[in-house]
């Protein structure tokens, strides 16, 4: 159930032996044969081309083309305003993501999109580290299964549907802003090129050049270690409907499948905290080797690093807003971080626009702090209260077991969270049962 935004300076997908030690961010490139006369006119046309879309002052300019920069580039350009989408990669590519479309990020989609879904769950099976295996069906849909790949396509051209200029090929290094009641800020591009904007929205990943420009910190750090896997139509057909949640054998650390039935394949992940990098890898092979998938040769295997933002963290810095994974939004208990992305871009490309027409430093500060507010109120009410979840899972995660399994008023807790009739931090609140039981598990 995690996610990193967009592929813009992501931490990059490796084997997963490479991530096993939490290796670092950086990726190799592999020459190619010496291109032809017709291959170099046809860049440099490109590269023209490309030039030519960058030139100019933009009202908005978003880096990064995940879920949180698409949200952002489309609500911006809902309201008229001349909006440049920025990307390193082309769409569509792979992304390490289990695809899970709860509630909250279905209620976050642009008007009249079409889910490219995989799978539609309803049943859920739990383990405790491979043990007390117990399956809790719903009679209505919990969520749905998609391929990233798919699912950002759609997003980045609902955006440019919208309005929205894509440029693609392209990577962000960082911020230039004057201060003061300069009215536009510059983003510096790789190879010595800028791009002038009126504010920037930056959703470029957890590992967000943009982020640290506004000084993103966080107080929390995962590595998931996931295998795509391919399987005969028989083992496809038992997922059917179902995923997987097995609560592992390192603190807050739990394992999932995620059936995509249509390509034929189960998505299985595990993660933990970093720094505990080996013993992530030897629970992943035990997981799969459990569950019977060992013999099937993964399509991908592959890692990412998730990171949570400190609660002090800065959302914006004068004219720069930041998003979704770039920000550190995400669930801090399960790393769901779509709809985190969803939300928190939506917000971002609304207040992009305020900031974008605020007249001197003043009122900039002033629609910056609105982007702020409106998020801390709302996904900084809910990552409070997964906090304080992850923490009590830490210290007791049978006792999270036995509930859900077991205990029916918890299972239907947690249908209604994943639908997005309910969240963590309602729960809480409304029911003193799920108060008592935080607070037991976490003595």
């Amino acid at each position: 159930m995690t996610d990193t935004g967009s592929t813009q300076d992501l931490d990059p997908v490796e084997p997963v032996a490479a991530l096993a030690d939490d290796a670092g961010d950086e990726a190799l490139d592999v020459a190619s044969d010496e291109p032809s006369a017709e291959h170099v006119s046809t860049d440099a046309e490109a590269d023209a081309e490309r030039a030519a879309l960058l030139d100019g002052v933009w009202d908005v300019v978003v880096v990064g083309a995940g879920p949180a920069g698409s949200s952002a580039a489309y609500a911006t350009a809902t309201r008229g305003r001349r909006v440049l989408l920025l990307d390193k990669a082309e769409h569509p590519r792979y992304k390490t993501c289990g695809g899970g479309i709860i509630g909250p990020s279905r209620d976050s989609l642009p008007a009249d999109f079409k889910l490219p879904l995989q799978d539609r769950i309803s049943a859920v099976t739990f383990a405790l580290n491979g043990k007390w295996t117990r399956t809790r069906r719903s009679k209505r849909m919990l969520f749905g299964v998609v391929n990233r790949d798919e699912f950002d396509l759609r997003l980045v051209q609902a955006a440019e549907q919208a309005g929205a200029v894509l440029v693609t090929g392209v990577t962000a290094t960082g911020v230039e802003q004057q201060g003061g009641d300069s009215r536009t800020v510059f983003v510096t591009l790789a190879g010595g090129g800028r791009v002038e904007a009126r504010a920037v929205v930056g959703a470029d990943g957890s590992a967000s050049r943009i982020g640290r420009h506004v000084g993103v910190s966080f107080d929390q750090i995962d590595l998931g270690l996931e295998a795509e896997i391919p399987v005969p139509e028989s083992v496809s057909r038992e997922w059917a409907g179902r995923i997987h949640l097995d609560w592992g054998p390192l603190p807050g650390s739990y394992g999932w499948v995620f059936p995509k039935t249509d390509s034929g394949t189960l998505t299985v992940g595990v993660i933990s905290a970093r720094g505990q990098g080996e013993r992530t890898k030897q629970y992943l092979a035990d997981y799969i080797r459990r569950l019977g998938l060992s013999g099937f040769t993964p399509l991908v295997e592959s890692g990412h690093l998730t990171r949570c933002r400190a609660e002090d963290s800065p959302l914006s810095r004068g004219r720069v807003l930041v998003a979704g994974d770039a920000a550190g939004l995400l669930e801090p208990w399960t790393r769901e971080g779509i709809s985190y992305a969803l939300r928190s871009g939506r917000l971002a490309g609304e207040w992009a626009v305020q900031v974008a027409e605020a007249n001197g430093a003043a009122d900039v500060r002033r629609q910056a702090l609105n982007y702020s507010f409106a998020i801390k109120a709302g996904l900084g009410v809910e990552m409070r209260a997964g906090k304080i979840m992850l923490a009590s899972f830490e210290k007791r995660p049978h006792m999270f077991h036995a509930a859900v399994s077991l205990i029916t008023p918890a299972w239907r807790a947690f249908a209604r969270t994943t639908q997005g009739h309910t969240t963590f931090a309602q729960l809480m609140r409304d029911h003193r049962a799920a108060r008592k039981l935080a607070s037991i598990a976490g003595r």
